[in-house]
């Protein structure tokens, strides 16, 4: 039974309060019998009101586990094993030593069910502040009934022992402040789970400050009263939300908003002074809006190539809350986007380059964004485009039709793909011909452009005999899916098992959205260079099942149909036509 960690929400807000205050009182109860338990044989012979104490919280610790069962799933032979215990440390109270026994196998119960899934220092300052918490209520109880000259001659005296304890449970409480990720930034302070961490290493601290001030058993038992409540507060931790990081300027932000009773991820890029973008995935639903408290709300529309909604935002300098909202509901969301400019973010590259900004964030990297991928052609894909126009050289149609763009990269890899052409003695057109092979080198909205073009030709008349294919860059589910199949180089497969972990990573971290090439990449980070091996081209296409080579296992997290976890291609798949081109 794991009375520290809270069960899962049972959709009545009342309810789940009950449920929290019964696991808060349960371990207080119990910390105070173990406590006492474990102390008792340092004291003489008990006034009848102390066996009566300690009977008492015997019983309320049975009576609340035993209605904890009922109220929540338990481990059963956890829940036995507390009953006895709690139980057996009154009837053991004329017999010290065999009550110590009971009463420290109490205590490790309950120090392992509140440190449940923590390991490391987690686990130590867990422990450290449980047991320090008990022993200190412990000696509280005793010290009620048992004048402190009447407790037998040992080292643990009343004066020493509290600041120990004390001082244990305050280096504790610092530790889980230090190691939160709060930090000293306004979380603390301005969160419930901020002003719960102070209370768990505050409180504690003024109750040593005032015993060593006055070491009488008085002030002792006043602070029995501040540990007690910070030993709550420390239990409760479980049960309250951890904020989210504070929103950094430049940094993409992503962040969940609360609608009603959905839940929906919210991306906004590049986070900066003037135009942003929030982004919504396709899973949040339609008739989105998003705006500045005070100012113009923005309705999120669908851009082309891109998955989900996206509305346009003009952020002010500094912080301020962006309003996101359908119909009547309205939610805020705190954003910073600083004072300094951020980078030139052409409106057609601008879904593209949110969609790189996510990939980091789903790796845990919060890197403030200076360049966009339309910014510059790679290494990489000048590789991949000079390698696919060689091979369609070699199926020899009559010409190449050419789509492009203004931004640097697209630029680039047309000037590439034309010189490349050149040499191989193929013609570059920008009209469709019959005989013509499709190369698109532009940006998403271009690409999606080009390919709905495409399809509706094709379906008139004759048209990119020799096939469509597509700029690495442009494998993204809205474009692909716009036509049959289609074709793109690329130096992975999206079927192997680091390729499908990142479409699982980010549909998990955002509503169930497609991976991208630029997201992948600044997924990786610098171990891009493991995955990026040589060319092959891999055609998509929208089909019911994922062909495999002869005796492939299935990669990690799929299965072959249409809806398989960590598909790069929605309701189709992607497998390779092609040898590794050389």
């Amino acid at each position: 039974m794991d009375h520290h960690v809270i069960p899962a929400s049972s959709g009545s807000a009342g309810a789940d309060i009950a449920l929290v205050l019964l696991r808060l009182g349960l371990l207080l109860a119990t910390a105070f019998l173990a406590g006492t338990g474990i102390l008792r044989p340092l004291v003489g012979e008990l006034p009848r009101r102390l066996h009566l104490t300690i009977a008492v919280l015997g019983g309320v610790s049975a009576t609340l586990a035993a209605v904890s069962a009922f109220a929540t799933a338990v481990n059963v032979i956890a829940l036995i094993v507390h009953l006895v215990l709690a139980l057996a440390i009154p009837l053991l109270i004329r017999r010290p030593s065999a009550g110590r026994w009971a009463a420290l196998a109490l205590a490790a119960l309950v120090v392992l069910e509140t440190s449940l899934g923590r390991t490391g220092v987690e686990f130590a300052i867990d422990t450290v502040y449980v047991a320090a918490a008990a022993l200190w209520f412990g000696v509280s109880v005793l010290s009620v009934w048992v004048p402190a000259e009447r407790w037998r001659q040992t080292n643990f005296r009343l004066g020493p022992l509290s600041l120990t304890l004390g001082g244990l449970l305050v280096v504790a409480g610092a530790v889980q402040l230090f190691t939160s990720g709060l930090g000293f930034d306004r979380r603390i302070y301005g969160t419930l789970f901020g002003l719960t961490l102070l209370v768990t290493a505050v409180l504690p601290l003024a109750a040593v400050f005032f015993f060593s001030r006055n070491d009488s058993t008085r002030v002792y038992r006043f602070g029995a009263v501040a540990v007690a409540v910070a030993f709550i507060a420390w239990s409760a931790l479980a049960a309250i939300p951890k904020p989210p990081e504070l929103p950094v300027p430049g940094v993409a932000l992503l962040a969940e908003a609360s609608l009603g009773e959905q839940r929906l991820p919210v991306l906004v890029s590049p986070q900066r002074p003037g135009k942003n973008l929030v982004h919504f995935p396709a899973s949040a639903g339609e008739n989105l809006s998003a705006g500045i408290e005070g100012g113009l709300i923005a309705k999120a529309i669908v851009r082309p190539g891109a998955e989900g909604t996206w509305a346009e935002v003009d952020l002010p300098k500094g912080r301020s809350d962006l309003v996101i909202g359908r119909g009547e509901e309205k939610t805020k969301i705190e954003v910073d986007a600083g004072d300094e400019p951020g980078p030139a973010i052409e409106d057609a590259d601008a879904p593209e380059c949110a969609s790189a900004a996510l990939g980091g964030l789903v790796a845990d990297r919060r890197e403030v964004l200076t360049s966009c991928p339309a910014d510059a052609l790679s290494n990489e894909d000048s590789g991949s485009l000079v390698k696919l126009v060689e091979f369609l050289a070699g199926r020899k149609p009559s010409a190449l039709t050419l789509v492009e763009d203004t931004s640097r990269r697209g630029v680039a890899a047309a000037k590439l793909v034309r010189e490349t052409a050149a040499r191989s003695g193929l013609p570059v057109q920008t009209e469709a011909g019959p005989n013509t092979a499709l190369v698109v080198v532009s940006g998403w909205a271009g690409g999606y452009t080009a390919m709905t073009r495409a399809a509706e030709s094709q379906r008139l008349k004759p048209t990119h005999q020799y096939g469509l294919y597509l700029a690495p860059w442009l494998l993204n589910g809205p474009i692909v899916n716009s036509v049959a199949s289609s074709s793109v180089p690329l130096r992975f497969d999206p079927r192997e098992q680091v390729a499908v972990s990142f479409a699982v990573a980010a549909g998990n971290a955002f509503g169930g959205e497609s991976p991208t090439l630029g997201g992948f990449r600044s997924w990786l980070g610098d171990q891009w260079r493991s995955v990026n091996g040589d060319v092959q081209i891999f055609a998509a296409a929208q089909v019911n099942a994922m062909p495999m080579y002869p005796g492939e296992p299935h990669a990690v997290g799929m299965i072959a149909d249409r809806n398989y976890a960590g598909q790069w291609i929605p309701d189709g798949t992607i497998v390779p036509v092609s040898s590794v081109l050389r």
